[in-house]
Order: structure tokens, then C-alpha cells, then sequence
């Protein structure tokens, strides 16, 4: 306890006197103040673990200083003490934030055993504090390590939307890190202080998964022996994270659409309203606008989550960040796992740059933390990658071997002609001035790549 510092508030010098001298015995650091002025300025200088504070003080009440107190000094634990107690001031103390409350005349005994328990109490608080700016740093959108300029659009928006209350929705593959950036909009929200509630989607039964977001009362279905709050309740005051949005049925697209639009909803056979301010975040791995085209996915609800739409780019889409990226997870691998790995060699890399990562960064982090583990040498080196890297180079040689240089041309070349081709909605004429080419020979490419009859079965032609 050697080195805590308690401040004392009381009007009675002697009172003030006394409790300073024992808690000093005791082995604190004490101060004192008469007043609630002299308490404020004590706090502006310096920190404190405990504040043991009388409510009746001469130049005002009490409560105020308890409330200024909680508001400004949240890492300082409240004690409040006074000659008059009542029920009253009791509950008003602690409904205010007072960790605990005692009456004089204070006896030794049970001040020893309130002071012990709220510096207990103060290390719980600074230790959470700890952790939660540990959680913040770890998920700081400075943390998402990317040169690509397709991600720096994307820390752009970030930053014009984090702290608002605008619904977004995250598409792009799978494994492109959309749970880490929605994580860094919630903690570079107003909301960072509050909890952050992840959902997978896909991850839980449909018959489960409306339980899990909304939570349900006892007996409202086989196996319900308990009522239970769902993870938009536990999220309230901050942020919610519906990944694999798509996954969700039909009568539970129609509950999120109600979220959505008045943040309210009621549990599993419950007919009491239940309200939260909750931010709301949502991605997916499928193209939702298709989803809606094929009927899986609710048109109302796609509008209503597409107010702000994030689409992360694949790995393969930015090669550059691979080097990046690996380097990032070795050094956090060999910090993890107690190796020392000097670097990658240049022909592992230019392997890992080469390969088309289906996994996308997720996969990478994965492979990274293999070779750490398995790597013999001080560098990571191509003998150290996964036989599938090694695979696919393996095939793209052999496939480089076997084509022509008029063959490797031919899909690049068809692929550009049918994405003119679908810009001007299969018009041969604007497409021909689009790629500064007479329509004869657009016909005859056309033909000879099969587009004419992609043409005909859309009745294009």
C-alpha cells in the first residue's frame, strides 16, 4: 500500500488531522482540504487512488465535489463520510459514484477495512484502464499497416464517418481485416469507452442466431431455462459488428430493418419493447446488391445499411503491401512465440509477392506465423513457405511454358472487351469508340472470344 495517495476532505481540522495521521501510519501518502475549492485544486496537481470526503463542507455541497470528482477523476476511488447519515444520502452517494459510505464518528476498524477494499477497487480500475488502452493502440487504424492507395481512401472515410452514427457496411472478401477496421472506427468513436460486441452471422444456427442478437425470455423455446440478454443489449452506448450479414433468414432481416430505423425490438417471445443507442456496423463476403437481385436479401434493408459503404480490396489487389504486411507479422510472431528471426529472404518474398493469397491477409498472417514456428535458419526463406505457394508458382511456369505470346493476350484482351462492352450496356458502336476500334473488328474479336453469344442469351443482340 506503500506509495498510494489519499486525500482527505473535512471541515473539522481535528477530524482532518486525525484521519491523515492514521492513514499515514497506515502507510499512505495524505493530504488534506477544508474546503470544496481547496479539494479541486488538489486534484488538478496531482493524482490520488482514494478520496475520503465529508458531504457538509463550508463553501459548498458535497455532492458536487463527488460529481466533479467522478466526471473529471475517474481513476480516483470515493469514500464519502458525515456526522448526519441517512438512508437518503446514503443511496444519493452511491447512485453519484461513491465507492462506499461511512458515519462518524469513524471507527478505526472499519475505516482500515474501506480503505482497504477501495484501493483494491482503485487497481481493478487502473488495471481495466490499462487494458483498455492497450485494446485501443492494438486497434488503432495507425495499426492497420498499408502504402496502397486504395487503403488510404479507405482511411479517409474512416475518419469522416468513425464519429458519427451513420450505419456502414463493409464488403469485400474474406480475410481482408473488416473486423479490425471496424474495430478502429469504434475506438476512433466517442463510443471507444464503451463495449464493442462482434457477431458472426454465419457462425450460428438461424434458430440461434435471433436469440444471440436479441436475447430471449425463459421458456420461450426448447432449452430456454433462462431469460437472456442478446448482444445488441450488451452493445448498447457502443458499437455492434454483424459479420456475414447475409446469412441472415428472412423474419430476422425483418427485426434488423426495425434496429436499423428506431433502435428498438423485442427478445424471443417477449412482448416488452426494448431500446438501445447502439452504433451499427455490418459487413459481408457476398455481393449484397446480388443477394437483393436473387431474393435472399430484404431491398429495405439493403438501402437501409448502405448509407456508408467500405469495400476492402483484395491481397492480390495490393501487391505491394505483402512486404508490409509479412514483415509486421514476423516481428509480431517472434515476439509471441520468444524467436529471433533476422528477416525474409528476397526469393521467399518475391514467392509470397507472386501469389494470389485466396485467404487474402488473414492467410498471410497464418503463413508468417508458420514459418516463425518452423523456420530453422535466422531468416524465413522460400524452404519455410507452404507447398501451396510453391505450387501455384510451379503451375503459372508451366502455364507461361505452354502458352503463346497470341494466347497469353487473348484473356486480358477479352476481359477488356467485355467490361467496355457492360459499361455501354452492349451498345458495339459506343464500345468501338470507347476502344478506338471499327465495329467490324469488334465484331470479329467478339466472335472470336464467344461474347456474341454471351450477346444473344441476354438478348443484347
Amino acid at each position: 500500500m506503500t506509495g498510494k495517495n489519499i486525500l482527505v476532505v473535512d471541515d473539522d481540522r481535528i477530524i482532518l488531522d486525525s484521519l491523515c495521521e492514521f492513514l499515514s501510519l497506515e502507510g499512505f501518502q495524505t493530504s488534506g482540504a477544508e474546503t470544496v475549492k481547496g479539494a479541486l485544486a488538489k486534484l488538478q496537481k496531482q493524482s490520488y487512488c482514494l478520496m475520503i470526503m465529508d458531504v457538509n463542507l463550508p463553501d459548498g455541497d458535497g455532492f458536487e465535489l463527488l460529481d466533479a470528482a467522478r466526471k473529471n477523476h475517474p481513476q480516483t476511488v470515493v469514500i464519502v463520510i458525515t456526522g448526519y447519515g441517512t438512508i437518503e444520502s446514503a443511496v444519493r452517494a452511491i447512485k453519484q459514484g461513491a465507492y462506499d459510505y461511512l458515519t462518524k464518528p469513524i471507527v478505526d476498524d472499519e475505516l482500515r477495512l474501506a480503505v482497504e477494499r477501495a484501493v483494491k477497487q482503485q487497481s481493478l480500475i487502473s488495471e481495466n484502464e490499462r487494458l483498455r488502452l492497450q485494446l485501443e493502440q492494438k486497434y488503432s487504424l495507425e495499426n492497420i499497416i498499408s502504402h496502397n492507395y486504395k487503403m488510404a481512401k479507405i482511411f479517409e472515410l474512416v475518419d469522416a464517418v468513425a464519429d458519427s452514427n451513420t450505419t456502414i457496411l463493409m464488403a469485400g472478401p474474406s480475410g481482408t481485416g473488416k473486423s479490425m477496421l471496424a474495430r478502429a472506427i469504434h475506438y476512433r468513436s466517442s463510443r471507444r469507452n464503451k463495449p464493442f460486441v462482434e457477431v458472426s452471422c454465419g457462425a450460428l444456427p438461424e434458430t440461434l442466431l435471433e436469440s444471440e442478437l436479441f436475447g430471449h425470455v425463459r421458456g420461450s423455446f426448447t432449452g430456454a431455462v433462462n431469460n437472456k440478454d442478446g448482444k445488441f443489449l450488451a452493445a448498447d452506448e457502443g458499437t455492434i459488428f454483424l459479420d456475414e450479414v447475409a446469412n441472415a433468414s428472412p423474419a430476422l432481416q425483418v427485426k434488423l430493418l426495425r434496429v436499423l430505423e428506431d433502435r428498438q425490438f423485442e427478445p424471443v417471445g417477449s412482448n416488452k419493447t426494448k431500446t438501445v443507442d447502439t452504433r451499427i456496423i455490418v459487413a459481408s463476403n457476398r455481393d449484397l446488391a446480388n443477394e437483393v437481385r436473387q431474393g435472399r436479401f430484404r431491398e429495405d434493408l439493403y438501402y437501409r445499411i448502405n448509407v456508408v459503404t467500405i469495400t476492402l480490396p483484395a491481397l492480390c489487389d495490393r501487391v505491394g503491401d505483402v512486404p508490409l504486411l509479412a514483415k509486421h507479422f514476423l516481428r509480431v510472431y517472434c515476439g509471441q512465440h520468444k524467436k529471433e528471426k533476422l528477416g525474409i529472404t528476397d526469393e521467399a518474398m518475391e514467392d509470397m509477392e507472386r501469389y494470389s493469397w485466396p485467404g487474402n491477409v488473414r492467410e498471410l498472417e497464418n503463413v508468417m506465423e508458420r514459418a516463425v514456428l518452423l523456420s530453422k535458419d535466422q531468416f524465413v526463406g522460400s524452404e519455410d513457405l507452404p507447398d501451396s505457394i510453391k505450387e501455384e508458382q510451379n503451375r503459372q511456369q508451366e502455364a507461361y511454358k505452354a502458352m503463346s505470346l497470341k494466347e497469353a493476350r487473348a484473356e486480358p484482351e477479352k476481359n477488356l472487351i467485355r467490361q467496355v462492352l457492360e459499361a455501354n450496356n452492349w451498345n458495339r458502336q459506343e464500345t468501338a469508340r470507347a476502344l478506338q476500334i471499327n465495329r467490324t473488328t469488334l465484331y470479329k474479336k467478339m466472335k472470336r472470344y464467344g461474347l456474341d453469344v454471351e450477346a444473344e442469351r441476354l438478348g443484347l443482340t
